[in-house]
């Protein structure tokens, strides 16, 4: 039997820009919910727009980058743009005084992920084998989780050193994500794509969208119906929080749900390669039913805990095949354009989600936040099934 060919070390070297940066990022992010509402006196809707306009706009910007990155027929100048904006936005949280001030950081954020993410992506489809695809996804999916659970950790570290000075921990932010700056910049080559050998076009058009068939259109709805499902991660930590989670630990909350995460995303890859598509998300919208629940009913951190690390199993279980199955439902020249699209849906689901979030946890209480995801992520799940009875089913 022929073995699989190695991840090239391009593909690596994009995984550790993606970990130093969701260290970068991470290390704000756990804490920033409880800044926002201790220190700033934000509500939950309050919490659920800012997270829902950031995320959404990281997805939505997307769209753009991606079918920028395939009309140009490069992908790493825009991946660098994306990174460089996402490092500069991090001494703006050191400096918020308002909920505005926090939101306006959180944008530029994300537009830096956003412009970086759909390029960096189809970069991944254009290095890796097909037969190693899934695997090259859930690598750098798996080193992107790593430091999305060593800077949380770092962040409690640094807030028991500086006695919960918000301020002073936020700066600390501006290192790791200087140097996933770099080690792009000066780390990773790019090959010649397939967007340079295809020639110049513009992507955005109808006739180039007609390229992108029924499969591909099923991932895009698919993606949006489970973003819809998952809210932002905020409300995890506010859950902890209500529960009696001191604001130093509350990081411990993403801790949890990236060690899961990361555990998950690179066996999940691989498998990928292997098994059935609609099988590993089904079961993924299953664990995350179950995690809604827990956190619908929860009485104390113990069983805040589990709800959180079953949230984590569920995006192993589905965020990297969600990526693998854009890349192989969609035309090689087409990939950015793809991935764009395919976050544009996204974005739009996940404001909705955050913003919606935040009303229940206000107007009802937080429970009912976790119920209707749970509704949302069956609803999905009978989705799922539907399709999957159809012979052409994958």
């Amino acid at each position: 039997m022929k073995s699989a060919p190695a991840i090239p070390r391009s593909i690596w070297m994009l995984g550790f820009v993606s970990l130093l940066m969701d260290v970068s990022s991470e290390l704000i992010h756990g804490l920033l919910p409880v800044f926002m509402v201790s220190s700033l006196g934000a509500t939950a809707f309050a919490v659920g727009i800012v997270e829902g306009i950031a995320e959404s706009t990281a997805l939505i910007v997307k769209v753009f980058s991606g079918a920028l990155s395939d009309y140009l027929g490069k992908r790493k100048f825009l991946a660098v743009a994306g990174y460089g904006l996402g490092a500069l936005s991090k001494p703006l949280f050191a400096l918020a005084l308002s909920v505005n001030w926090v939101l306006a950081a959180r944008f530029m954020d994300r537009i830096g992920k956003g412009i970086r993410g759909a390029p960096r992506d189809a970069l991944i489809a254009d290095l890796a084998p097909p037969e190693i695809r899934g695997a090259a996804y859930g690598l750098r999916q798996a080193l992107d989780t790593v430091g999305a659970f060593v800077g949380p950790l770092l962040a409690i570290v640094l807030m028991l050193a500086w006695a919960g000075d918000f301020r002073t921990v936020f700066w600390f932010a501006v290192i790791p994500g200087v140097l996933a700056v770099a080690l792009l910049a000066f780390g990773v080559d790019e090959p010649e794509s397939a967007a340079a050998r295809r020639g110049a076009a513009n992507p955005i058009r109808w006739k180039t969208l007609r390229e992108l068939d029924r499969a591909f259109w099923f991932v895009v709805v698919a993606g949006a119906v489970f973003t819809l499902a998952r809210f932002s991660e905020a409300f995890l930590i506010l859950r902890a929080q209500q529960h009696g989670l001191p604001d130093t630990y509350a990081p411990m909350v993403l801790v949890v749900m990236n060690l899961v995460f990361a555990l998950a995303a690179y066996p999940v890859g691989r498998l990928a390669d292997r098994m059935s598509h609609t099988f590993l998300l089904g079961a993924g919208l299953a664990v995350l039913i179950v995690a809604d629940l827990v956190l619908a009913q929860s009485q104390g951190l113990a069983a805040v805990a589990l709800g959180v690390a079953l949230w984590g199993l569920h995006m192993g279980l589905t965020q990297g095949l969600l990526a693998t199955m854009v890349a192989d439902t969609a035309p090689a020249q087409l990939r950015g354009t793809a991935f764009g699209l395919f976050n544009l849906a996204s974005g739009v689901a996940m404001l909705i989600a955050s913003a919606l979030a935040g009303l229940l946890w206000d107007r009802i209480g937080a429970a009912a936040t976790f119920y209707a995801g749970a509704l949302f992520s069956l609803a999905a799940l009978i989705m799922l099934v539907m399709r999957s009875r159809r012979p052409s089913a994958a």
